[in-house]
């Protein structure tokens, strides 16, 4: 890997133990954790009951990974519910409120077309704070700052904001009239204006700019409006003189949702970079650390999002669609081929900003068609040496351009960026 920080991977048995990802992988101050079925670990079957009955054993699931690597559910920074059903939210919400007392991570909750496992209802995810960071680091009592604005829209089981070390996770923000707790009045246009408003809203109480973002995922129930959603999307970004001289974008994934809460048609969330830390660090370091953003030609370009973002000790990767570079045309082939080409193009990003594939600490998989996961997995190893990545797939309606699969990443970043480097 780059850099001197070293990626740590683990398994525990008091968990399902995956052939194609670690549970864990911590990088830095942050720790990566692979998607949790309500897969009984001592059996490997899916639990039997209703949807609260699954949803309690995700997140057992996820309490044993956090527990063995000597950590709580409160270092939990940022959850994804993966529902089959959006109508089982309620119920969801019922069991999920239990696990956290008094603190409320960050969250997005989608309805999405399948799971891993046939007879699944639910799927969650989660990225944890790390103060012990990996060596080569001390060991820091790094505090999370928990923050909300009356002025964006609120939950009793999220916090709009979690910041920690030099990252802040944003919670997803649908298209929520603050003043009225209704949707606003409109269609997708006016939908996604109110999810960027929303996000604008509550950075700038935490005297934060838009542009900070290095990461957003746009959820959206047809992938028609994408088109109507990037209108309104390119008026918010660049978002400063500054970032317009570069011509700044995050890096981005759009993911078609089955259903979204209240019937939303959009949703999004965000990644923030976090000059200023998190205390011990020195309040010096304010919006010291530079966004470095880079493309490459080597992999599919597009004038709405960077290939990559750097922040810190992280980098973001823009999903990938299995587009040849030179062409932009879908590759030939099946899911296999397919899945290969999106593989070959975060290979490519990754390289070009001097990574290796190993770097690679979390892996979002998306599927039209859960039965393509077998031929996905048959390439998928082929492409790291060590440790697999963390790891979360899930079956979507459909993808941009008829494709079959879509992949995005999260890559370490020992070197960090200036002027930290």
């Amino acid at each position: 890997m780059s850099g001197g920080i070293i990626k740590v991977s683990r398994n525990t048995e008091n968990a399902p133990v995956n052939a194609f990802s670690t549970q864990t992988v911590a990088f830095s101050h942050y720790n990566n954790i692979s998607a949790q079925l309500p897969v009984n670990p001592a059996t490997g079957d899916i639990v039997v009951g209703d949807v609260k009955d699954q949803v309690k054993q995700c997140l057992n699931n996820l309490k044993a990974i956090v527990e063995s690597i000597d950590h709580v559910m409160e270092d939990v920074v940022k959850v994804n519910v993966f529902l089959k059903n959006i109508e089982d939210m309620a119920a969801v919400d019922e069991v999920y409120a239990t696990f956290f007392n008094g603190y409320a991570p960050t969250r997005t909750v989608v309805a999405v077309a399948a799971l891993p496992m046939s007879d699944a209802l639910v799927q969650i995810d989660a990225v944890i704070s790390n103060g012990e960071g990996t060596p080569c680091q001390e060991p820091c009592d790094l505090i999370k700052l928990v923050r909300n604005t009356e002025l964006a829209p609120t939950h009793a089981l999220s916090t709009q904001t979690v910041a920690f070390s030099h990252y802040n996770n944003v919670s997803a923000q649908l298209p929520v009239d603050p003043a009225t707790g209704a949707l606003v009045a409109g269609g997708i246009k006016e939908q996604s204006a109110q999810c960027l408003r929303n996000i604008k809203t509550i950075l700038e109480s935490i005297d934060v700019p838009l542009d900070d973002i290095v990461k957003v995922t746009i959820y959206v129930t047809d992938l028609a409006d994408v088109d109507a959603v990037n209108e309104v999307y390119m008026t918010f970004f660049p978002d400063s003189a500054i970032a317009r001289t570069v011509a700044y974008v995050p890096a981005r994934t759009v993911v078609a949702a089955s259903a979204l809460p209240m019937g939303a048609l959009v949703q999004m969330d965000a990644v923030v970079s976090h000059g200023d830390g998190t205390p011990p660090q020195e309040v010096e370091d304010r919006h010291g650390i530079v966004i470095r953003a880079n493309n490459t030609d080597k992999a599919p370009l597009n004038p709405l999002y960077t290939q990559t973002v750097a922040f810190s000790h992280y980098n973001h990767i823009a999903a990938q669609l299995p587009l040849e570079a030179q062409s932009n045309a879908l590759v030939a082939g099946g899911a296999k081929e397919q899945a290969a080409q999106c593989l070959n193009n975060i290979k490519a990003i990754v390289e070009s900003i001097n990574h290796v594939m190993d770097d690679l600490v979390k892996v979002n998989i998306h599927v039209t068609d859960m039965a393509d996961i077998d031929a996905i997995n048959e390439v998928y190893p082929s492409f790291f040496s060590g440790d697999l990545p963390a790891r979360t797939v899930v079956g979507v309606a459909a993808l941009p351009m008829g494709a079959s699969v879509q992949i995005d990443a999260v890559v370490s970043n020992g070197e960090g960026t200036p002027p930290r480097a």
